[in-house]
Formats: C-alpha cells, structure tokens, sequence
C-alpha cells in the first residue's frame, strides 16, 4: 500500500485562498465599467455643453442685480447716486471727485468683472432707468444676438 501511494502523481500545493475582495477587478469587468462611463459621457456631455453661454448669461444678471442693490443703498445713504466719473468703484472706495458723500461706507466688497472678464458698464444718468449696469456680452460690444447680446439692468 505503500508503494501504491508513492506512485501516486504528486498534487500540487492548495492555492491560498483569499477573499474575492482582496483579489481586485478582472479585466472584463473594468472593460464594462468603461463603456458604462463612455456611453454615459456621450449622453450628458453634449447637454451641458450647450449650456455654458447659459450659464454665463445667468452669473451676468445676478452680478448686476447685486450690483443695482448696492447703488440703491449708496443713493439711500448719499441722496443721489455715483456720477459718470465716480462710476462704479464709487461702490468699493470713497469717491474723491465731488461731490463727495457724506454718508459713504463699502458698498460692495469688490466690484466684480462680467463672466467673459470685462468691465460692468455704468451710465449716470440710464438710458432705460436713472442709472443703467451692464455687460456687452460674449463678444465685449454694444449690441449683439444670443450669448453677444447685452445684459443689462433693465431685464
């Protein structure tokens, strides 16, 4: 009976067992993974892309909204609003030009930039109220249809 044992083809040593979860990601399932994401992207990206100018449009009406409040408070304070010269920074710092409020505090923190880095437009006095705060829009000018139109505080 011996000998019949010693015969006997030699088993190889168990292999270790681990846990499924400390032996990772087999190639196939991180294949699937990825096409799940890419047909995903292809789906949602092209929607959130067509809505940037959008987006910009909206950052634009809220910036001049807050900006509008902040005059507002200025006029409240100082019984007339900025002129022209002291434009908008007349918000932020003291104006030096007269005529010189009397009841000046920092209205706004700083006076932000429209969404494509320009400039908000100030008029004293507003073409389409007493005092008017705009942007040109995506292309920086006066005029313009879709995301070059301008916005402004009469919207």
């Amino acid at each position: 009976m011996d000998s019949a044992l010693n015969c006997a083809t030699p088993r190889a040593a168990p292999a270790p067992s681990t846990p499924r979860k400390a032996r990772g990601f087999t190639l196939i399932e991180l294949m699937v993974v990825l096409v799940i994401m890419g047909v995903l992207a292809a789906l949602i990206v092209p929607n959130i892309m067509g809505r940037t100018d959008e987006a910009r449009q909206t950052a634009a009406k809220t910036d001049i909204a807050t900006i509008m409040q902040a005059l507002k408070l200025y006029k409240l304070d100082n019984g007339i609003y900025p002129t022209q010269q002291q434009g908008l920074q007349a918000l932020v710092v003291k104006p030096s030009t007269p005529p010189i409020p009397n009841n000046w505090k920092p209205y706004l923190e700083k006076l932000p930039t429209d969404p494509w880095g320009n400039a908000y437009q100030y008029l004293n006095p507003g073409v389409k109220g007493p005092v008017d705060v705009f942007s040109y829009g995506a292309d920086g000018k006066p005029g313009g249809e879709g995301a070059n139109a301008d916005i402004g505080s009469w919207q």
